[in-house]
Formats: C-alpha cells, structure tokens, sequence
C-alpha cells in the first residue's frame, strides 16, 4: 500500500491556514466542488484534487504557493476548463487554484493600444470590451466565449484569425506572474521591443501553467478592421481542398481566416445545432471557409473575386457568398461548434497536428490511411490556412488515448508521419498529459532535457503542474 504524502497528515491545519489567506467559503473540499474540477473538455478523463482554492488576488496567490511549496503540495492552476489536453487536470490530486475570480479588466490603453487584464476576463467579453473603442484582439479560439484569457496564454492559443493576424504569443507585452516559490515577478516591460536580457514572457506563453501562475497581462492591440466578407467553398475531394489551401497564399492573398471543414463532420453539427446553412450534396467532400477583413470594401470584394476564380481549378462546387452578418454568424456558428457535436457523436479522441500548409493533402491522405489500417475513423477540421488539422478520432471501444494501447501505437504512428511532413504534435492544444509520451517523437534528448532543466529552475520543488509536458 501507497504510504500517503506527509502534507496529508497535516490537512486540517493546512485547510486552517488557506482560509485565513482568503475566506472559508473559498476554501472548498466538499464532493460537488471537487468533482467540478477533475475534468476538463480532454476526452473523458477525471482527476479529483484534495482542495480546490479560489483566490482574488496576486498576493493571495502567493501567499497560497509559498505554502504548497513548503509542503511539498502539487498544485494545479486552472482556468475555465475548456482545454483539450489535460493541462488543467489534478492528475496528482493536491491543491487546485482556480482563476475564476481574478476576472478584472484592469485597463484598456487607447493612446498606445494596450490592455491590461486578469486571467480570470473570458476572451470573447476582452474582445467585446476593446471593440467597443474601436480596438481589435484577434485570437479567438473556438471557445472564446467561455475560455479564459489566462488559459489562452498557458496554450499560446490561436483560432481561426491566426493565419493573418499570429496567436496568443504575437499580442503578450508583459505578465505579471507568482512562481511556485510564490514570489511574484513581471516578465518583460509594456513595450514594443524588447532586447533587454532573456525573454522569459515568449517563455511563459504556451508553457501550460508548469512555470508560474499568471495574475496580470499587457496584450497588444490593433484598430478594429472596418468590413469583412465570407464565402464557403465546397470541394469534390478533400485534398484538392488541401491543395487550394496553398495555392491561395502562393498567389498573393492572405485571408483572415481560412478553415476547412470535411463532409461528415459538418453533417454531424449541422444535425447538432440544427443548421441548414451549408447546402450538403452527394459529391462534396469538404468545405473552405474564407473570410478576408480589411478598411476597403472594393479591395476586399476584388480579393475574394479573384481567390474564387482561383479555386476553380481545385474541382471545387457553386461557391457561396454571405450576404449579410446573419448568414456570417450562421457559417462560423458550425465551424466553431465542431469540436463539442462531433466529440458527443463518439469522436471522443483529439489530436491537434501542424505541418507546413503545402503539406495539408499529404497529411489528410496518411490520415485516411491510418484509420483504414488500424480500424478508428477520423473526421478531419481546423485552421486549414496555417497548417493546424484538429483530427478526431472514433474507435469502438476506445474512448480515450492516456495509456490506452489500442490507441497509443496508431497515435504514434500519426506523430510519425506528421514529423516526416515538417510538423509537430500541438499546434494550440498543448501537449498536458495526453501528448507528453509522445514529446520523443519530434523532439531529441537534448531538446528534453533542456526543457527539464528549465522547469528545475523555476520550480526546484515540481510542485506546479507536476507530470505535464514531460515527467522530471
């Protein structure tokens, strides 16, 4: 049997000295609560944390780590829980620190374009605030209208705009941060350039809450584009829509957002959010959605002319134009519905791979072909204009990925292929618990031990998210 954690011992008087630092009703170890917290939007698993804290500041942050790192606690920072690759589960059990109540937007800087905000601020509602003043945050991951900010920095998240406009890590200035050792630093300066000595805040971006729990952040911002025009483009075979993809940028155009959408999963949330707004044939095989954004209407009319012109030679069906804001909601409402019908429609298995975009039809065929030699299907969907195909994943019988070993050899020879292609693992997801024994795959020991010693030094104790990424 186990021998439990010494901390275990001295629960009580740990429980004690946590509510001193932030309340009794925010100090919660009742079943309701701690079952809220062991899980995630990752597959179906489910880790359940001895204590759930939910501070409001960054003092009480520290205080908490100062703590957890004397005893030796593993503590998982979490955000809203929308993550797809086990970031933000207490696989460890231990101390579960919500952000949920730093949900400040602090300062919106019109004069140099900037906001300063908590983590805790819901995406979409950032971006709703900076437009209001005519300023514009691009990334918008697909759960912008329940993810966290702060989560989007942990996974350096990107979203359909990426491919114009650059993700998460394009737009952080600065952060303000608590490591474990709970002492609290800022990143880098609220400035443009920056040369002066590492950059711990590109660092920090996209390290899935190994090295710090963020409390504050400077982003970037841009004046909001004036107009935006969207068509959707049905293709007969879905490479020659892998194909389009690249033809497009080779050309000269650099849409706002291209996505691409295969046949079956688009009947899957069609049927779920009852949807008619994307004419289903016999013949089609997958969807482009194009969207281009700018301050001239005539530019951007000329622009998806000629992109439309273009893909005629891509055997590519009746392109349809949104005429109005309604239909444009109609069309992004599937595509950013994708993930949750198909995911209850039994594709309970997401992967999240990346390659050169020239190389989309090369990974969609090895995709196809993995799923007819190792007996799963595959849906395939995601920010087609950047590379980044979110592949899910249907088995009979197999419901998850971790340490399972009907899977895990398909999975590995996907990583295989996608490394042969250019490509890597995560393009946004992060790596978490689901992808960290596959990190050998496209990295060398070098690379991992570099990344170990990295995590030493700002947590010697590795107590903060212990086991994601890689195991030290």
């Amino acid at each position: 049997m186990a021998v439990p954690p010494a901390w275990k011992n001295n629960l009580a008087d740990l429980l004690t000295r946590f509510r001193e630092i932030i309340g009794d009703q925010y100090v919660c170890v009742d079943e309701e609560n701690l079952d809220k917290y062991a899980h995630d939007e990752t597959e179906n698993l489910h880790f359940l944390p001895d204590i759930v804290l939910k501070p409001r500041t960054t003092g009480e942050i520290s205080a908490i780590m100062r703590i957890c790192n004397q005893e030796k606690i593993p503590v998982t920072p979490r955000g809203a829980g929308t993550g797809l690759s086990g970031g933000a589960l207490p696989n460890l059990g231990g101390v579960l620190i919500s952000t949920g109540r730093l949900n400040s937007i602090l300062d919106i800087d019109e004069r140099n374009l900037q906001v300063t905000t908590e983590p805790g601020v819901i995406t979409e509602e950032l971006q709703n605030a900076v437009k209001e003043k005519g300023l514009f945050y691009p990334p918008d991951p697909s759960s912008r209208g329940s993810c966290f900010i702060g989560g989007n920095i942990a996974e350096n998240s990107g979203g359909p705009k990426a491919v114009k406009y650059g993700v998460v890590k394009d737009y952080v200035l600065n952060l303000e941060m608590v490591l474990p050792t709970g002492d609290i630093i800022w990143t880098g300066a609220n400035v443009l350039k920056n040369s002066t000595g590492y950059n711990l805040t590109q660092l920090v971006v996209g390290s899935e809450g190994t090295l710090g729990i963020v409390t504050k952040i400077v982003l970037k911002l841009l004046p909001f584009p004036k107009y935006d025009l969207l068509m959707l483009v049905p293709f007969r075979s879905l490479e020659k829509a892998g194909e389009a993809v690249s033809a497009i940028f080779r050309a000269g155009f650099t849409p706002s957002a291209l996505e691409l959408v295969e046949i079956d999963a688009l009947k899957i949330v069609s049927s779920f959010v009852d949807s008619s707004a994307v004419p289903v044939t016999d013949d089609t095989a997958a969807h482009l959605i194009i969207e281009t954004d700018g301050n001239h209407l005539e530019t951007l009319m000329t622009e998806m002319e000629a992109i439309a012109a273009l893909l005629t030679e891509f055997d590519c069906g009746e392109i349809f134009f949104a005429d109005d804001e309604q239909q444009k909601a109609a069309l992004w409402k599937l595509r950013r519905r994708v993930a949750e019908a198909v995911k209850l429609d039994g594709y309970t298995i997401e992967e999240d791979t990346v390659v050169p975009r020239a190389e989309l039809p090369a990974l969609i065929r090895g995709v196809k072909e993995l799923g007819r030699q190792n007996n799963f299907h595959a849906v395939c969907y995601g920010h087609a204009g950047d590379g980044n195909l979110h592949i899910r994943i249907k088995k009979e019988g197999s419901r998850y990925s971790l340490n399972n070993p009907d899977i895990v050899p398909s999975l590995k020879a996907l990583f295989t292929l996608v490394k042969s292609l250019g490509g890597t693992i995560s393009g946004e997801h992060g790596v978490g618990l689901v992808q960290k024994e596959y990190m050998d795959v496209v990295f060398d020991p070098a690379n991992l031990s570099l990344m170990r010693s990295i995590k030493k030094v700002f947590d010697p104790n590795n107590i903060l998210n212990r086991g994601k990424i890689f195991d030290l």
